[in-house]
């Protein structure tokens, strides 16, 4: 299958990186992967949320979860956990897909979500999201998971940062 790039969105000290266009039947499967994502505030979540075809407030409700696996620099500390307060059900806020990402000139995020049928109007619509970010002397990788309980069909996904603004790269892939 093919992966074709749709566009790009590259984000300097913005609230959100919105894609409003492009999500569609065209392909079955939609993936975006992002860089260098750099909160302007330390140890803040970036997370997503959709809107449905005439929707708006990307308010779409999601049941998820989510769990994470620490490193320390060091050596001293490794850890594996679910992050409760980072997964939903049946909630309508921006579901997290990378926790506590550092502000530091030397910290980011990186990594993808795929989001599945987003044009159906039968089924709910599935995502998964794996990420790896740099948090004051940890290497973390994220995953979350889960579907958007709603069976409209979804056309718009907005990423932002839990707090204040950002600096982004983010591609928007349709998988024929």
């Amino acid at each position: 299958m093919a992966m074709d790039l749709i566009t790009t969105n590259t984000s300097s000290n913005a609230a959100t990186s919105d894609f409003t266009t492009g999500i569609d039947s065209t392909y079955k499967l939609y993936i975006f992967k992002f860089y260098d994502v750099n909160p302007a505030t330390d140890a803040t979540a970036l997370s997503f949320q959709v809107n449905a075809v005439g929707g708006s407030g990307f308010n779409e409700t999601i049941t998820s979860t989510f769990f994470w696996a620490k490193h320390q620099e060091n050596d001293a500390s490794t850890s594996l956990g679910y992050r409760t307060g980072d997964d939903q059900a049946q909630g309508t806020s921006y579901q997290t897909i990378a926790a506590s990402v550092g502000s530091g000139a030397d910290e980011c995020a990186a990594g993808i979500l795929h989001l599945f049928n987003p044009a159906s109007t039968t089924y709910v619509k599935h995502f998964t999201s794996r990420s790896n970010w740099y948090d004051p002397n940890y290497s973390i990788d994220g995953f979350s998971a889960g579907y958007i309980n709603t069976t409209s069909a979804i056309d718009e996904i907005s990423f932002k940062m839990s707090s204040g603004n950002m600096d982004a790269v983010i591609k928007m892939y349709g998988v024929g």
